[in-house]
């Protein structure tokens, strides 16, 4: 039988939040199922993403445009960039492995902090590259230990800011002072996947230092406040040497045709947007004060999700919870044998997960 690549054999699947019809098959329950392990938008997706899309419904039948030429001048007036400093991914998290393809050898190195996004480690793996794990420090980024892990065959350093599953930021200040202590050959991933719920002024501006140096690539998705997660799109800005190179291992039409002009029309709907932002922002402080009440350690948020401790093996939680019909999100892969992530969800929802905690607490 043929073999595959010794390094392939080292690739973990990356796990994703359950969906709601796999425990309805799995369980067998009934009513109203909610899913808050994945941190989509729980208000929906962008009325006028969706009638756009229900219109190029229609055009099915026709391949998209591969180069996402309206898309990509869309986000290029947005960013002040031009097209050819972008690519368009089926999800962002397509891209990944594209960046460690293009960037990383055998005897090249990346650097990942220990409990962030999982993918970077699984992209790292997918090319076959030696995985450098720094320990986080207050359960982020620690930028310092980062620059100091890097050595002469390091050629990426990846940041998910907010970091996922923690939710914590690194901030102004600190990403400025690490970017002056990184070698001009290393190319940072910038993964600002839950960007748009920030409003701190000390959250970092990227494309302040992208207008700087030409070694950042700044990561965004359209699968949480636009609500496209299951159309799949994502981008990434950066110099157009390094989108040049990414472009050449793009599996053609990778982009669906419905896709591209929901998060087109996406960007622009600023009602939704609004909206999607004051809903999380009056979440996240009702569950503060709840998760405070019951005495639950978690931790404060800069994304749509929190980290909560339950100071027990989450998967006792985590099942408790699915046989009341919520669906949350086990971290034990990223090192948090104890926690869940949980989404923060619409007003309804989020009443109806601390009515859940307290029976299960009580148990």
């Amino acid at each position: 039988m043929i073999e595959a690549k010794e390094h392939i054999a080292k690739i973990k699947t990356y796990k994703p939040g359950k969906p709601i019809e796999e425990v309805i098959r799995e369980l067998g329950l009934e009513g109203e199922i909610i899913k808050l392990a994945s941190n989509e938008n729980p208000l929906g997706t962008s009325p006028l993403a969706i009638k756009a899309m229900r219109q190029a419904l229609a055009e099915s039948f026709l391949y998209p445009d591969d180069n996402c030429f309206y898309l990509k001048n869309t986000l290029a007036k947005k960013f002040n960039v031009t097209p050819e400093e972008i690519i368009v991914g089926n999800g962002s998290v397509e891209i990944l492995p594209y960046i460690t393809l293009a960037y990383l050898g055998q005897k090249d190195s990346a650097v990942v902090s220990q409990g962030a996004f999982i993918w970077f480690k699984i992209a790292v793996d997918i090319a076959g590259g030696e995985l450098i794990e720094v320990p986080m420090k207050n359960y982020t980024h620690d930028l310092k230990a980062v620059a100091a892990a890097i050595k002469e065959n390091t050629k990426l350093v990846f940041i998910a800011n907010p970091n996922n599953p923690t939710g914590t930021i690194v901030k102004k200040d600190e990403v400025e002072e690490f970017f002056k202590s990184i070698p001009d050959h290393v190319l940072v991933i910038m993964d600002e996947a839950y960007c748009e719920y920030i409003t701190d002024l000390q959250y970092p501006d990227s494309f302040k230092i992208y207008k700087e140096r030409d070694n950042i690539l700044i990561l965004r998705t359209f699968s949480k406040i636009y609500g496209l997660a299951g159309a799949r799109l994502g981008y990434a800005i950066a110099n157009k040497n390094i989108i040049s190179n990414l472009m050449k291992l793009r599996i053609s039409f990778n982009v669906n045709r419905i896709s591209q002009i929901g998060g087109k029309t996406a960007l622009n709907d600023y009602d939704f947007i609004k909206k999607s932002y004051e809903s999380n922002e009056k979440g996240k402080q009702y569950l503060y004060d709840e998760y405070n009440k019951l005495g639950i350690f978690f931790l404060p948020t800069y994304g749509n999700f929190i980290f909560v401790d339950f100071d027990r093996d989450s998967q006792l939680v985590f099942e408790a919870l699915q046989q009341k019909g919520i669906i949350a999100r086990t971290i034990k892969e990223y090192g948090f044998p104890n926690a869940l992530r949980i989404t923060i969800g619409t007003e309804k929802q989020n009443h109806r997960l601390i009515r859940t905690l307290k029976e299960v607490m009580q148990h």
